[in-house]
C-alpha cells in the first residue's frame, strides 16, 4: 500500500498522490486538504467589512476613471436623476404625464382619508402628497414607486401617538408629535441608507409582515366603522375589543342615511377593483374610482345637505402651500421619548414597504434598484416632508401598482402627481367642504382590505409552520393587544425561530449512492447504503458558542444509537466517525475546543474521528487554535469518498 499523504499543506493549491483501490468503491486520489492564503489581520477585516456593508461593490464603476468621469459618476449615484435626465425626451413625457395624472385621481382622495385614519387634519394628506414626491424624484432610483402616504403607517402613528395625546382635545400638540416622529422616522432611515445597515430591516420576515398587516387591516376596517355608520363619539383606542365595544354602546348614534350611501359607495368601489382585477387592461377604472365616488358623493350631498344635516362632512379645508413646521418640531418635553418611539417603528414599517414595492417593479422590467440607495431618498424626503407640514411616508402599492399599470417610464410621475396636488391645493380644496366623511371611510376600507393576504398565510402553514406561528403571533397580537406589542411579538417570534436554527442545528447520517462517490442523507434516500465500521455524519450550520454543548451531545447519541445498531444486527464494529464539514461555514473558539474535546473523548473509546472538506476559515480556526494537530496526518480529507477509500485501504494494511 502507497503512503498516506493526506497532510494539511499551507498551500493555494490541491496536490493528488498515489490511487488506492478499495472493494467499496473505485480507485480515488486522495487530495491534500490546503489552507487558505494567508492575509494579515487587517486585510481580512477589511474583506470581511466589504462584504458585510458593501456586497454590490457599489463604487466598481470608479475604477480607472477620469476625474470628470468620476465626478459625474457620483452625481449619477447620489441623485439618480442626472443618470435618466439627459435621456428624457417627449415620449417618455407622454406616458409619464399619463401616469402621473392617474396617480393624482387616486393619491388625492386617499391623501384626505389616510390623514384622517392617522388623527391628523385632511390637509396633512394632501401636503404629503406634495412635497415628498418632488423629493423623491431627485433621489429615488425606483422608475415606478409613487410616493405619498400609506395606511400602515398612518395608523401605526395614529395608534401610538393617541396613547399619550388626544388629537381632539390637544390637537397643535398631537401635530408637532406627527410632524417630530416624521423627522426621526427620516432620520433613522437615512441613516440605515448611510451605513448601509438596511439588513436591520430584514428582522420583519414576509410571515411577520404579512399578518402585520392583516391584522392591521382588520383594525383600520373596524375603526373606518365610525365613518360608515356616522358615529359622533369613538374611541381612539386600536384594540379589538374596544372597537368593537364602542360600536355597540353608541348605536343609538347610528345615521342610517350614513349607511345607505357608504354601503352604496363600498359596493361601487369594489366592483370596479374586481373589474381592474379581472381586467388588467382596465386598471384605470380602479384608480379613478376613489375621485370619482368623491365628486359623485360630494355633489349629492351638498344639494341633500339643508334636508339631510346628518351626513358629516369635512368642512373647511384651507388653500395654499404646504406651511413651514420646523418650528413645530418637539425635542424638549415629556412627550420627546413618544415622538422618536413613534419615529422608529413608523420608519421601519414605512421603509420595508418602500423597498420591497420598489423592488418588485424593478424585477418586472428587469432593472435594479439600490436599497440603501432608496432608503436615504426616503429618509431625506421625510425629514425634508417634517418642515413642510407633512407626515410620514413611502410608497404605496396600490398607487405604484396603478402607476406601473398606466405606462410610468420615470419618476417624472411623481412630479406630475404633485403637480396636480398643487393644483389642488391652490384652486380646487373649497370644492372639498360638502366632502362626506362616510366616503373617505369607504376609500380606506376598500384599500386596506386588499392588504389581507389569506392565500399567503395558507402557503405559510404547508411550507413553514414556524413561519405561520409567527403571521398569527403577529396577527393576534395586533388585533387584540396594540399594534407596536404585536409587531414586537412577531419580530420576537422571527428572532426565536433563526436563535433555534442557530443553537440546534440539522445533523444527518450519510450513507453512500451505489456505483457513486456520492453520500446522501439516509432518511431522504432509500437507495443509499452504509459503509460498514465508518458512521458518517453532516452538520448543516456553523459550529458558534450557542451550539457546540447540543452538537457534542448529538454527535455522541448518533455514536451511541449506531454501536447499538450494529450489536443488534451483528454488524462489523464501528470504527471511524466522518464528519461531512462542507455546510459549516465558520467556527468560532467555542467549536474548535468542542472538536478537540469531542477528538479526544472518541479516541478513549477507540474511535477515530476525520473531518471531510471543512471550508477554507474553518480549516484555519481549527490549524491557529492547535486543534488539528491532535487530527494528525489522516485525520482531514476533501471528500467523504476518498476519506473511506483512504482509512479502508489503511485497515486492510494492517497485520
Amino acid at each position: 500500500m502507497g503512503v498516506n499523504s493526506n497532510r494539511v499543506e499551507d498551500l493555494p493549491y490541491h496536490e493528488t498522490t498515489i490511487r488506492i483501490p478499495t472493494e467499496a468503491m473505485p480507485p480515488l486520489e486522495i487530495h491534500r486538504v490546503c489552507l487558505p492564503p494567508k492575509q494579515t489581520t487587517l486585510q481580512k477585516l477589511k474583506h470581511r467589512l466589504g462584504e458585510i456593508f458593501f456586497p454590490d461593490n457599489p463604487l466598481h464603476r470608479f475604477k480607472n476613471q477620469t476625474w470628470f468621469t468620476k465626478l459625474l459618476l457620483g452625481l449619477q449615484f447620489f441623485f439618480p436623476i442626472f443618470q435618466w435626465g439627459p435621456e428624457y425626451n417627449v415620449k417618455l413625457l407622454k406616458s409619464d404625464v399619463i401616469s402621473g395624472l392617474t396617480i393624482a385621481s387616486l393619491a388625492i382622495p386617499q391623501g384626505i382619508s389616510y390623514a384622517k385614519l392617522a388623527s391628523l387634519p385632511p390637509i396633512v394628506g394632501l401636503y404629503s402628497s406634495f412635497v415628498p414626491p418632488l423629493i423623491y424624484s431627485v433621489l429615488g432610483s425606483s422608475r415606478h414607486l409613487a410616493v405619498g402616504p400609506v395606511s400602515i403607517a398612518s395608523l401605526v402613528m395614529g395608534s401610538m401617538l393617541s396613547e399619550a395625546v388626544s388629537s381632539t382635545e390637544e390637537p397643535i400638540l398631537y401635530l408637532k408629535l406627527a410632524f417630530t416622529a416624521t423627522c426621526f422616522a427620516g432620520l433613522f432611515q437615512a441613516s440605515l441608507g448611510l451605513l448601509r445597515l438596511g439588513f436591520i430591516i430584514d428582522f420583519l420576515s414576509k410571515a411577520t409582515l404579512i399578518g402585520f398587516m392583516a391584522g392591521a387591516s382588520v383594525i383600520v376596517i373596524l375603526q373606518q366603522l365610525k365613518g360608515l355608520l356616522g358615529i359622533v363619539h369613538f374611541t381612539t383606542k386600536m384594540q379589538f375589543f374596544s372597537v368593537m365595544s364602542s360600536i355597540i354602546n353608541h348605536r343609538g348614534e347610528w345615521s342610517w342615511q350614513t349607511i345607505v350611501m357608504g354601503v352604496i359607495f363600498l359596493v361601487f368601489l369594489f366592483t370596479t377593483r374586481h373589474i381592474s382585477k379581472t381586467k388588467p387592461k382596465l386598471f384605470w377604472v380602479a384608480a379613478a374610482a376613489p375621485l370619482t365616488s368623491v365628486i359623485i358623493s360630494t355633489v349629492l350631498v351638498f344639494f341633500l345637505s339643508s334636508k339631510n344635516p346628518h351626513i358629516s362632512i369635512i368642512g373647511h379645508l384651507p388653500k395654499g402651500l404646504n406651511p413651514p413646521s420646523s418650528n413645530m418640531l418637539y425635542f424638549n418635553g415629556p412627550f420627546l421619548a413618544l415622538a422618536i418611539k413613534t419615529g422608529i417603528i413608523t420608519g421601519i414599517l414605512s421603509l420595508t414597504e418602500g423597498v420591497a414595492v420598489g423592488r418588485t417593479f424593478a424585477a418586472l422590467k428587469n432593472y435594479q434598484v439600490d436599497g440603501n440607495k432608496e432608503m436615504m431618498a426616503i429618509g431625506l424626503m421625510n425629514i425634508c416632508g417634517s418642515f413642510s407640514s407633512c407626515y410620514v411616508t413611502t410608497g404605496s402599492f396600490s398607487r405604484s401598482a396603478v402607476n406601473y399599470n398606466a405606462g410610468a417610464k420615470t419618476v417624472v410621475s411623481n412630479i406630475i402627481m404633485a403637480s396636480a396636488v398643487l393644483v389642488t391645493l391652490l384652486f380646487l380644496m373649497p370644492l372639498f367642504y360638502y366632502t362626506p366623511n362616510v366616503i373617505l371611510a369607504a376609500i380606506i376600507i376598500t384599500a386596506v382590505s386588499g392588504l389581507i393576504d389569506y392565500q399567503a398565510a395558507c402557503r405559510l402553514w404547508k411550507v413553514d409552520k414556524l413561519d405561520f406561528l409567527a403571521c398569527m403571533c403577529s396577527f393576534f397580537g395586533v388585533l387584540f393587544i396594540s399594534v407596536p406589542l404585536g409587531l414586537a411579538i412577531a419580530v420576537g417570534v422571527s428572532i426565536f425561530k433563526i436563535l433555534l436554527h442557530v443553537t440546534r442545528p440539522n445533523t444527518m447520517v450519510l450513507g453512500n449512492i451505489p456505483r457513486t462517490q456520492t453520500f446522501q442523507n439516509l432518511n431522504r434516500y432509500r437507495e443509499a447504503l452504509r459503509i460498514p465500521s465508518f458512521l458518517i455524519l453532516a452538520v448543516e450550520a456553523p459550529i458558534y458558542f450557542a451550539n457546540t454543548t447540543y452538537l457534542q451531545e448529538r454527535i455522541l447519541r448518533w455514536v451511541r444509537e449506531e454501536e447499538e445498531r450494529i450489536k443488534a444486527s451483528n454488524e462489523s464494529t464501528l470504527k471511524c466517525i466522518i464528519l461531512e464539514m462542507t455546510a459549516v461555514t465558520a467556527i468560532d473558539t467555542s467549536g474548535t475546543d468542542m472538536m478537540y474535546e469531542l477528538r479526544k473523548m472518541l479516541d478513549k473509546r477507540s474511535l477515530q474521528l476525520v473531518l471531510a472538506n471543512p471550508v477554507g476559515t474553518v480549516m484555519e480556526k481549527l490549524q491557529q487554535s492547535k486543534t488539528l494537530e491532535s487530527f494528525g496526518l489522516n485525520g482531514v480529507y476533501l471528500t467523504v469518498g476518498e476519506a473511506v477509500a483512504d482509512i479502508s485501504s489503511a485497515w486492510k494494511a494492517q497485520p
